[in-house]
């Protein structure tokens, strides 16, 4: 997938300003922003959803959107919102999304099989939607989008809600996906998810993207190696804005500071007369909320 200078606007307001983006053909390449950073609107312009103000835009090396009805036929998506026909079972959901790709007969029912059984939902084939827990309907839902066989996958936050042993299980069977050769482009507001699943990242914010590169990359570009977290609960932080060697952030009753050396740092912490400091190495959530800001966001 090619873009170049991608431009969306509502109302007057730029929610897609001048992006570039590139997609590899077999990576897993993963969006990140905060609620509202159009990182939604930038994949309905990828998948012709939305026209584009301006930019040009290539996907599967096709123009969008002469060339949209062909590319939809390569590409899977899912979803942030479950979508499933409550009326029809498992299996049948997966039967009447194959027929919109012109696709049945036995060859879609082995398909279906299989995909049922890749996600581990066999034995739930015949069950109604809404006899399926959250964590299956999203199984489902990954299930539908490799129906017609795909080479790109569109994840919009794919496990958004799902307990921890269904979020790895999803992991999984995307690590599979991309073994196998398959492009997919992640949103997610799982640091953690970003950091074991993708290539390369960009955090998107105020319709621009921000930063660009492997995880790796972000976390040696944008953040010291160490953060040092002390609880303030009301007392006044002046004293650590003097500590040498570290770079100081306030948000609520904590201060963060970003060192390349924690020792030194935690012990000043404490003869300061600070509550026990916790230390840890940085995190891609370091480099989101340093990019992008520490205020809540609501969309």
């Amino acid at each position: 997938m090619h873009g170049r200078g991608l431009t969306k606007h509502y109302g007057g307001v730029p929610v897609v300003d001048g992006v570039d983006l590139e997609l590899r053909a077999g990576e897993c390449f993963g969006l990140l922003g905060p609620n509202g950073a159009g990182k939604s609107t930038l994949i309905r312009l990828i998948l012709g959803l939305a026209p584009r103000d301006d930019g040009e835009l290539e996907v599967l090396g096709r123009s969008v959107p002469d060339a949209i009805r062909a590319i939809r036929a390569r590409c899977g998506v899912v979803p942030q919102q479950d979508n499933l026909d409550i009326d029809l079972t498992a299996a049948a959901n997966l039967r009447v999304y194959a027929r919109y790709f012109g696709l049945g007969g036995p060859a879609v029912e082995a398909r279906i099989d299989r995909l049922l059984a890749f996600f581990q939902l066999a034995d739930r084939r015949g069950a109604e939607i809404e006899a399926l827990s959250g964590g299956m309907k999203r199984r489902l839902i990954l299930a539908r989008a490799l129906i017609n066989d795909p080479e790109l996958l569109v994840l919009d936050e794919p496990t958004t809600g799902l307990d921890p042993q269904a979020r790895r299980l999803v992991w999984q069977q995307l690590r599979r996906l991309r073994r196998e050769g398959r492009t997919l482009l992640l949103t997610t507001h799982y640091m953690s998810e970003a950091a074991r699943l993708c290539d390369r990242l960009a955090v998107m914010d105020g319709g621009r993207l921000l930063a660009l590169g492997t995880p790796e990359e972000l976390l040696r570009w944008y953040v010291e190696p160490y953060v040092v977290e002390v609880p303030l609960d009301g007392e006044d932080f002046q004293p650590l804005s003097q500590a040498p060697g570290c770079r100081l952030r306030v948000t609520g009753d904590t201060a963060y500071l970003y060192t390349d050396d924690p020792g030194p740092l935690v012990d000043r912490v404490r003869t300061a007369g600070f509550d026990p400091p916790y230390w840890r190495p940085a995190n891609l959530e370091d480099v989101f909320l340093g990019l992008t800001g520490y205020e809540l966001r609501e969309d």
